[in-house]
């Protein structure tokens, strides 16, 4: 064997390792530590190249983004427990109730909203189904039309910022989360204007799937309904506002005045002044709140230790750059290689989840988008919108996982009339996965989607500023004409300009 032959088949031993269904921080960490011993004994490099693998573990655990991570997570387990989703869902489906499909989308936007409050997925699917699920199944909602939206819109804050895979993708590609988070914004929108317009074309070709809210079923009219509705909606603006507009993660705000760290630590402040307001803060919410976050750290920490590892050992049998001689080499160029990704990744996430999706998947992609000439940033957002289809894949999706559980819980305590069956939650699934198959579509085709949030970039006009330069250099002779010593500084200057300028336009 071969080193050139080698770095293919740890690849597939790689993909095999992941489909097994064992842990897949240890079988990274087993597989690489193997890997490499065997590169050692036969020579294709030396045993002084696995020395650097502390050094790397350690860069890793020092690395001060990641630490964004515990404090949204924590944000995000407070607010689900909070009574904020309940009161949101509840005052949305009345507003909308009398519309035909009017619990749909109160579902939508509760979910955009939630998840640009909570970033995770499992609480917001488990939140939204145990109050909307018995109300859409008391007024006559087609289950496969109610079991698809709600596990739809809870991976809607996959995509919305704060996003924790926002903040790991933007680690991976080495970009600021604030540029990460407002290319993110236009998907996440267009995300949910799809969604509505699935469900408005739904309540014209078959109205009796998505019926209205008779008058008996609504308690709240006139003020007391836009009060409890604001209630809701006004303190999630300001959390927003103060968590994304502090980090430059919104449109139209350039300048950053915290790091994802520090907003991340403001918005779990936040949190806990909610969820205050709403008179649910127990010490029982705060240990709940405390231990999910350490487990969802932990893991991710887990996973990025396993795939460096990994990835080390892979880059040093040249695996890198048999990735980019493979998919550089693909038919089309930049489309081709947009295409056949998508669809890896599509397929993939069958199988893993989206962090371990960016920790070991993305760093051999990265470097091939932008040879390629990809913005990272785009080519990220895309990367996410597909990730989103992991959550809905039947039957390994977790939203689904999540939706099949509160399901059997709601029937035995016989807060449903019937039991709900599987092919009605797996069936429910398939068109909004198409919806979001059909964004990643619009995404690689209409990169404005992305970019249209993002700030410009300011370029240095070469030639503008050496006009400038000498109209000053022409004022300094003219103040001091005994003493050339200032216009022959500002016009060494000048010739410096243009020659980087002239360097800088030749291939």
């Amino acid at each position: 064997m071969t080193m050139d032959t080698f770095a293919p088949l740890m690849f597939a031993g790689l993909i095999f390792v992941l489909v097994i269904g064992f842990p897949v921080a240890f079988s990274l960490t087993a597989l690489g530590l193997g890997c490499g011993f065997y590169a050692v004994w036969m020579g294709w490099f030396p045993a002084g190249f696995m020395g650097n693998l502390p050094l790397n573990v350690f860069g890793i655990l020092s690395n001060d983004l990641l630490l964004a991570i515990p404090f949204f997570t924590l944000m995000g387990t407070l607010l689900e427990r909070c009574g904020l989703a309940e009161d949101m869902l509840d005052s949305m489906g009345q507003l909308f109730g009398p519309v035909r499909g009017g619990l749909g989308y109160s579902v939508i936007i509760v979910g955009f909203i939630l998840g640009a409050i909570t970033g995770t997925v499992a609480g917001q699917v488990i939140a939204m189904a145990m109050i909307s699920m018995p109300v859409m199944m008391r007024w006559g909602y087609n289950m496969r039309y109610a079991t698809g939206v709600l596990a739809a819109s809870g991976t809607i804050t996959q995509l919305v910022p704060p996003s924790l895979v926002l903040i790991v993708l933007a680690d991976q590609l080495g970009k600021p989360v604030g540029d990460m988070y407002k290319g993110a914004w236009g998907p996440s929108i267009l995300q949910v204007l799809l969604f509505m317009l699935y469900t408005f074309l739904l309540s014209r070709i078959k109205p009796e799937h998505v019926p209205g809210v008779p008058k008996e079923g609504r308690t709240l009219m006139g003020w007391a309904l836009w009060r409890k509705c604001l209630a809701g909606i006004i303190p999630s603006a300001v959390l927003i506002f103060t968590v994304l507009g502090s980090m430059g993660g919104l449109p139209g705000i350039d300048v950053a005045i915290a790091t994802p760290t520090e907003a991340g630590a403001m918005g779990a402040v936040g949190a806990f002044l909610l969820a205050a307001m709403h008179k649910r803060l127990t010490m029982d919410l705060i240990k709940q709140a405390l231990l999910s976050t350490m487990r969802l750290t932990a893991m991710v920490v887990f996973i990025l230790i396993g795939s460096r590892v990994f990835s080390l050992v892979f880059q040093g049998v040249d695996g890198g750059i048999w990735i980019e001689h493979l998919l550089s080499g693909l038919p089309g160029g930049q489309l081709g290689f947009l295409i056949a990704v998508n669809i890896f990744i599509f397929f993939l996430a069958f199988f893993l989840d989206f962090f371990e999706i960016a920790f070991i998947i993305l760093p051999f992609l990265a470097p091939v988008a932008a040879k390629l000439g990809i913005d990272l940033i785009w080519f990220g957002v895309m990367i996410c919108v597909n990730m989103q289809t992991s959550f809905m894949h039947p039957p390994f999706g977790f939203a689904l996982f999540y939706l099949r559980g509160i399901a059997d819980t709601l029937y035995k305590n016989k807060s449903l009339p019937r039991k709900i069956e599987s092919t009605d939650i797996y069936m429910g699934a398939i068109p909004f996965i198409a919806i979001q198959l059909i964004l990643v579509g619009i995404v690689i085709f209409f990169p404005q989607t992305v970019t249209i949030f993002l700030d410009k970039e300011k370029v240095l006009d070469l030639d503008k500023a050496s006009s400038q330069l000498q109209q000053m250099g022409k004022g300094s002779e003219k103040a001091s004409s005994g003493d050339n010593s200032a216009a022959d500084r500002m016009k060494s200057l000048m010739d410096d300009i243009k020659k980087d300028g002239e360097a800088a336009k030749k291939p």
